[in-house]
């Protein structure tokens, strides 16, 4: 009986609602992303857009959608949030203006680029898709680098690279990630405006 008034104390107590509060949450963020890790079948299913080669015109202003009888209607901005979905490079789709857009690792840098699929080719049982950002110039393929030589490839993004496609955007969201990134101050500030919460 006494374990029964403890529980009953414990749970009038505002600091332990507060820690169940921030506990839950926590588990039902995660809970969410494996969820979609699982669901969407990448390990990496939401990515920011970083850089303006997706906007038109190239890394403009960017701030509306184009209207829906321009081909890139359709289109990415920097600061967006972006889902992807694993896919089978075989069901890409490669018409060009209508094409799908692709996320694949950058074999020269860390972070994966984001691109519009322009041609695709079957080259030795291996597909191979030529892509560039909707505000790039007219022919600007990606010269993927030649993993024994270091010759630049201008076959495309062999399908082994590719991570998936883009299924939804999700308009402005990113920039907070962008913004906590390009500040070294800006995540301890966050942390620490977090826990004042907590604590008041």
């Amino acid at each position: 009986m006494q374990k029964v008034i403890d529980l009953k104390k414990l749970w009038k107590n505002d600091y332990f609602k507060t820690l169940i509060a921030v506990v839950l949450i926590v588990a039902i963020v995660v809970g969410f992303f494996f969820g979609m890790q699982l669901v969407l079948g990448i390990a990496v299913p939401v990515r920011v857009v970083e850089s303006g080669s997706m906007c038109v015109p190239y890394d403009g202003a960017c701030d509306g959608w184009l209207s829906l009888d321009h081909p890139f209607a359709q289109t990415l901005h920097k600061g967006d949030i972006i889902i992807i979905q694993a896919v089978n490079p075989a069901d890409l789709n490669a018409n060009y203006p209508n094409s799908d857009i692709i996320v694949y690792r950058n074999p020269n840098g860390v972070t994966p680029i984001v691109h519009r699929i322009v041609e695709k080719q079957e080259i030795d049982s291996t597909l191979y898709f030529k892509t560039k950002g909707d505000g790039n110039g007219p022919v600007k393929w990606p010269a993927i680098p030649n993993y024994y030589d270091n010759i630049p490839d201008t076959k495309g993004v062999p399908q082994n690279l590719i991570e998936g496609k883009v299924i939804l955007r999700i308009p402005g969201f990113g920039w907070i990630t962008l913004f906590m990134r390009g500040n070294s101050w800006a995540l301890p500030v966050v942390i620490g405006l977090i826990i004042l919460l907590l604590l008041i």
